[in-house]
């Protein structure tokens, strides 16, 4: 007992104490913001590799952004990356940041099934599904439940058995061989439940997007309740997100 209480003494906390107000480095590219600024939009929207800009006005879909920074070294007067790792949302539209607009992105509440908030308010057992995925939003899914991070405080766990779960946690771009796969770890999950996509190759494919190697046609039948951008996904990403589409998020 001693030596955890000098461990701590000389320590501190190990973990997050508010994951809603916590602080990244500045390294860390989360929200963009796009100025009103007038550059060669071709040259903008041919400089990103997933063809994530669009023009008129210029936008960038977080959903398929790979975050890799490309835009905002070649126009660092248009395209700047925050902090912000609020990125959840259950709107698929709200992902798209639009020039001249610096606000947050929010979850629609009035689309939060209620069963989301009365039954899992105070527990959510997730089975996290790799479609395919490269393994590093699983890293991240991993790293939200450490020490640092504990979303088990929150009672939000990763569960072995989709019939211990409340819903899916969907990984990579969802290749042909894990389409069946899929389906079936979804129909094992006991009603209600919840579909979780993690990270831009789960939301767009990515850099895969448009290969014949993936049926995504999973998505065209069953609602999507959380897109959570990032390429991978970042912990207080998920978190966040998993907090607000239970209703938790101003707790």
């Amino acid at each position: 007992m001693f030596s955890n209480l000098k461990i701590w003494y000389h320590q501190g906390k190990q973990f997050i104490p508010d994951v809603r107000s916590s602080k990244v480095p500045g390294i860390f590219r989360g929200r963009p913001v796009i100025s009103l600024e007038k550059v060669d939009e071709e040259a903008l929207v041919n400089c990103c590799p997933t063809r994530a800009i669009s023009i008129a006005p210029v936008a960038i879909d977080l959903g398929k952004c790979t975050f890799c920074g490309e835009c905002a070294f070649a126009f660092p007067e248009k395209i700047r990356f925050t902090t912000d790792y609020k990125l959840s949302t259950n709107v698929r539209e709200r992902l798209v940041v639009t020039e001249g607009q610096d606000h947050p992105i929010e979850m629609d509440k009035t689309l939060i099934p209620v069963e989301f908030t009365s039954l899992f308010g105070n527990s959510l057992k997730l089975r996290q599904v790799s479609a395919g995925g490269d393994n590093s939003c699983e890293w991240e899914l991993n790293a939200a439940n450490n020490v640092q991070f504990d979303m088990g405080r929150f009672g939000i766990e990763f569960v072995a058995s989709p019939r211990h779960a409340d819903g899916i946690v969907i990984t990579g771009p969802i290749t042909a061989n894990m389409a069946e796969p899929l389906q079936i770890c979804y129909d094992a999950v006991p009603d209600p439940k919840m579909v979780v996509l993690a990270g831009t190759d789960a939301i767009s494919g990515g850099i895969f997007a448009g290969s014949p190697a993936l049926d995504r046609s999973f998505l065209n039948n069953h609602r999507v309740d959380l897109y959570m951008a990032g390429n991978p996904v970042h912990p207080l990403t998920v978190i966040n997100g998993m907090l607000a589409v239970t209703g938790r998020a101003e707790e």
